[in-house]
């Protein structure tokens, strides 16, 4: 915790007493949630950010979308649209926003939308003709004024929210409490082989309830980097001198997986809107070499002038072990849910 933090713990207190007061009064039903009658899974987190919440989207979606008709609906952080879209042919990320521009590019079955008012958004879903029969939220722990049916959890192995203090002083949103409401929690971005004591004493750490599971993910890198027309295996990439570009909130493990001593990392802001500027700037570094960028950027840039030198690694979120335990409950929910 730097100095800045420390000073700004007061304001944290009090930023925890305003979360805790809110979801008190949602909890005793005097602020109003408002339930579907569709299944609603909600995945998101405590903290600000990184904790993998677009491949644990992704891996919903590969589970589902093969035996219903799935919707994602996301706020489209930083999109320049505004209300309610759903994507069409004219869609791309500045009017989506990047996660959920990745989403309707890779899953063309699965209706993509976005709206900040998450209840607009599931009415307008479900006002459609073709309705979804799941919705899936994204980044919408916090998002109250929805009740949905089923709450995924995430927290990041190497800062889970049980060592987390509230904004500003920490990363939290709201209070460790907030973990009660979660049906799963996913502990994210762990080591591959993670020892299932040490699993253990997470679980003991996190203080969940017998009635919540919990399970460990890893990120999984692809063994291919892919350009607009081109596959390139990662062994032979990684000895070849390159740019690496990220615009994500913790982009050193796909940095690490990557680099080698000759290659130069350049990282952006999160959700990062690239100026002709920023074009300028990667294009000068890389300096006719190849420029690696996560799966999220790259839909970014990928209409723009780097075309011809640019390529993304894909990830997806693997479970350590018992992914058929989860499978099932997610699986089951659903079933049991289902508008008849």
């Amino acid at each position: 915790m730097n100095l800045l933090r420390k000073i700004l713990f007061p304001f944290a207190v009090l930023y925890g007493f305003i979360t805790s007061i809110r979801n008190i009064l949602f909890d005793k039903g005097i602020l109003k949630s408002t339930s579907f009658n569709v299944p609603v899974i909600a995945v998101g987190n405590l903290s600000v950010g990184g904790t993998g919440k677009t491949p644990q989207i992704e891996y919903l979606i590969r589970l589902l979308s093969d035996k219903y008709k799935i919707a994602t609906l996301s706020r489209g952080y930083k999109r320049k649209s505004e209300g309610f879209v759903l994507a069409d042919e004219n869609a791309n990320a500045e009017i989506l926003g990047d996660e959920p521009f990745q989403f309707f590019q890779k899953f063309p079955n699965v209706q993509v939308a976005v709206d900040a008012n998450r209840t607009n958004g599931i009415t307008q879903l479900l006002s459609q003709k073709n309705k979804p029969q799941v919705i899936l939220l994204d980044d919408a722990f916090q998002h109250r004024k929805v009740r949905a049916g089923f709450y995924i959890l995430l927290t990041s192995y190497g800062d889970l929210y049980a060592d987390d203090f509230m904004l500003p002083t920490g990363n939290l949103r709201e209070s460790r409490s907030g973990a009660e409401r979660a049906n799963i929690v996913v502990v994210t971005k762990c080591p591959k082989h993670l020892p299932e004591q040490e699993q253990a004493e997470i679980r003991l750490k996190l203080k969940l309830s017998c009635s919540q599971q919990i399970f460990f993910s890893f990120i999984d890198y692809d063994t291919v980097i892919l350009g607009k027309d081109e596959r390139i295996s990662v062994d032979e990439i990684k000895s070849e001198s390159k740019l690496l570009l990220a615009g994500i909130a913790k982009p050193q493990p796909f940095f690490d997986y990557l680099k080698n001593e000759t290659d130069e990392c350049l990282t952006f802001p999160d959700h990062h809107h690239f100026s002709e500027t920023d074009l300028e700037l990667i294009q000068n570094k890389a300096n006719g070499r190849k420029i690696i960028t996560t799966e999220k950027d790259y839909v970014r840039l990928k209409d723009s002038k780097l075309v011809s030198q640019l390529y993304y690694l894909p990830i997806k979120s693997t479970f350590i072990n018992h992914h058929q335990n989860f499978d099932v409950s997610i699986l089951e929910y659903v079933k049991t849910n289902l508008e008849s």
